[in-house]
C-alpha cells in the first residue's frame, strides 16, 4: 500500500469521524481537569462517620438508600434513595439540602462525562466507532512512516503525533476497552452471600476503620456487595464492603490510566497534556486539509481568468 494511499485514508477517515471525535476529545479535555480537581479540594478528615451518619439518620430514616456521592469541591454529600426515590444533595457544612440555583463544578463534570460516553443521544456506539477511527488515524499514521521534521504546521503534526505516540495510543485504546467492558479484572465477587448485605450506615463505619471519609468519592453496590471507591495515594481505589472489613479489589488498569486516576497529581497532569495533544492533532488535521483546498480552489481560479 503506497504512501499517497496511506495519506488519503487517513484524511477520509479523519473528515468522516471529525464532529464525533471533537465532541469526544474536547469533553475528555475537560474531564482530564476532574482528578486535579477532586485531589486539590479534598481536606483531610473534614468527613467524619458521625457526620455521615446523622445525615442518614435525618434524610434516609428508614435505611432505604444505597448509595453515597461525595464532591469535595462542593462540600455536598448526595444520598441516592434507592431505585426510582431520586437523591437528596446536603450540604455537609450546614447539613440542610442543597438548592440547585447554579450549575457546579461536578455539573460541568457530568454533563462533559455523559457527552464523552454516549453524546447525549444515547450514542454509545458512535463513541465506539470514533475511538476504533482514532486508533485506526494513529495505525495508518505509523504505516506512513517516519516524517521529515520541519518548522511547518504539517511538520508540528506529524511530529507531536511521533514523540506523543505511546500517549496517542493509550488513551483510545483504554477507551475502547471500557466501551467494550474488557477491564482484565474478575467481577464483584458476592460478599456476604449467606448473610444479610451491610446497610449504608454499615458500610460508612466499616470503610471508615482504616479510611479517611473526606477522600470518600461513593458507596454503591456491586452485585450483592457495597463496594467503595476512595482517593488514596493520588489513586481512586475501590474495595469491596464486608462485614469482615474493607477489602481491596482488583485494579481496573484501562480506567485509572484513561481517567489518570492513579500515579497521583503528576499523571493526572499527563493525561491532561495527552488530551490536549490529541485536540491538537484533529484541529491541526483538518486545518491542514482545508488550507490545501483553498490553495487548490484558488490556483484554478487564477488558471481560469489567465485562459
Amino acid at each position: 500500500m503506497g504512501k499517497a494511499l496511506l495519506l488519503r485514508l487517513h484524511r477520509w477517515v479523519a473528515l468522516a469521524f471529525a464532529l464525533p471525535l471533537l465532541a469526544v476529545i474536547l469533553t475528555g479535555v475537560i474531564l482530564s481537569f476532574e482528578p486535579i480537581a477532586v485531589q486539590q479540594a479534598i481536606r483531610p478528615g473534614s468527613v467524619t462517620v458521625r457526620t455521615v451518619e446523622g445525615l442518614l439518620q435525618r434524610y434516609d430514616p428508614r435505611g432505604a438508600a444505597r448509595t453515597l456521592s461525595l464532591r469535595p469541591s462542593e462540600n455536598t454529600l448526595a444520598i441516592g434513595r434507592g431505585q426510582g426515590g431520586g437523591a437528596v444533595t446536603v450540604d455537609l457544612a450546614t447539613g440542610e439540602p442543597v438548592t440547585r440555583d447554579a450549575t457546579t463544578v461536578s455539573d460541568i463534570f457530568g454533563t462533559a462525562r455523559q457527552i464523552h460516553e454516549r453524546l447525549l443521544l444515547r450514542a454509545g456506539w458512535l463513541v465506539t466507532a470514533s475511538t476504533i477511527a482514532m486508533l485506526s488515524l494513529v495505525v495508518l499514521g505509523v504505516l506512513m512512516g517516519w516524517p521529515r521534521l520541519r518548522n511547518t504546521l504539517p511538520g508540528w503534526h506529524k511530529g507531536a503525533a511521533w514523540f506523543l505516540l505511546p500517549l496517542v495510543v493509550l488513551s483510545p485504546l483504554t477507551g475502547l476497552l471500557l466501551a467494550l467492558g474488557i477491564s482484565f479484572t474478575p467481577g464483584p465477587r458476592a460478599a456476604d452471600a449467606s448473610g444479610s448485605p451491610l446497610t449504608l450506615a454499615e458500610a460508612v463505619q466499616v470503610l471508615a476503620v482504616e479510611h479517611d471519609l473526606s477522600s470518600l468519592s461513593w458507596i454503591r453496590p456491586l452485585g450483592r456487595t457495597l463496594a467503595a471507591r476512595v482517593v488514596e495515594d493520588g489513586e481512586m481505589r475501590t474495595y469491596a464492603l464486608t462485614r469482615e472489613g474493607a477489602v481491596p479489589m482488583a485494579r481496573n488498569w484501562p480506567r485509572l490510566i484513561h481517567e489518570g486516576t492513579w500515579g497521583g497529581l503528576a499523571l493526572a497532569v499527563l493525561n491532561l497534556v495527552t488530551s490536549v495533544a490529541l485536540l491538537g492533532l484533529l484541529i491541526t488535521g483538518i486545518w491542514i486539509w482545508a488550507r490545501r483546498r483553498l490553495r487548490r480552489a484558488s490556483g484554478r481560479q487564477r488558471l481560469a481568468k489567465a485562459a
